[in-house]
């Protein structure tokens, strides 16, 4: 079974055009040691190669392609001439995803302080409006004082979940098997982008992935499936798509 690859990066070269795919070069680091006697090596070089048809749906162009920060699956190849793979290692490509830019992505986030910094604001102007009630509060534990202090301990009962609600099993990432269809499709890069920040964010995903039981093909969640593969997830909550 080939193996396969996901490198992310841009473009370190010119977009190249052939009668039905396009190709590219890629680079990514190398490995920061090596074993006693070998050379380090800094940078790895790819040569990435794309279908025409999945090239165009991502809107990329040869002017965006070296600006642009891609995401790329698919599997070695030693099959090309080498006049046209520059590159040490050739990739056959059957996903590409753009994701967002850092602009964006800092844009997004101070949208979220400005939000979070407004609710702050209305609740500190609601207890000026209403001290009143602010009284009544701090007076109440007295009148009821056992089921308040029950509310207070159970609290301390709750754990962060380890897993999205609605999990009924967690399997090996390794074991799910992605249908073709899905591999032609490609998830909104925003999204995609946001389920990272949550996973970083809590350390889990945001829901499970929906799998046949027997089989392990995938059926819903092909952008958590993308999200775990890029956080290097070992592990992904799963529900059984016939149990649902």
């Amino acid at each position: 079974m080939p193996h396969k690859m996901t490198i992310t990066g841009s473009a370190t070269g010119p977009l190249r055009e052939y009668d039905r795919y396009v190709a590219f070069d890629m680079r990514e680091k190398g490995s920061p040691s090596a074993p006693k006697g070998l050379k380090k090596s800094t940078f790895i070089s790819y040569t990435v190669f794309v279908a025409k048809k999945a090239f165009n749906k991502t809107g990329l162009t040869k002017k965006s392609i070296m600006h642009e920060k891609i995401l790329i699956q698919g599997e070695p190849t030693l099959d090309i001439p080498i006049d046209e793979c520059p590159g040490e290692i050739g990739i056959i490509c059957f996903q590409i995803t753009v994701l967002p830019n850092k602009n964006e992505k800092e844009a997004n986030e101070s949208k979220d302080k400005k939000e979070a910094q407004q609710e702050v604001s209305a609740t500190k102007q609601e207890e000026k409006q209403d001290p009143v009630a602010k009284e009544a509060k701090t007076v109440q534990p007295e009148v009821n004082e056992t089921p308040v202090q029950e509310k207070k301990a159970a609290p301390q009962k709750k754990q962060q979940p380890i897993q999205p609600k609605g999990t009924m099993d967690v399997v090996s990432f390794d074991d799910i098997i992605v249908p073709e269809a899905f591999l032609k499709t490609r998830p909104n890069p925003v999204k995609t982008e946001e389920v990272i920040e949550f996973v970083k964010r809590t350390g889990h995903l945001d829901k499970p992935l929906t799998i046949e039981k027997e089989t392990k093909a995938l059926k819903d969640g092909y952008r958590r499936y993308i999200v775990a593969k890029t956080m290097k997830m070992d592990n992904v909550p799963v529900v059984y798509d016939d149990q649902k």
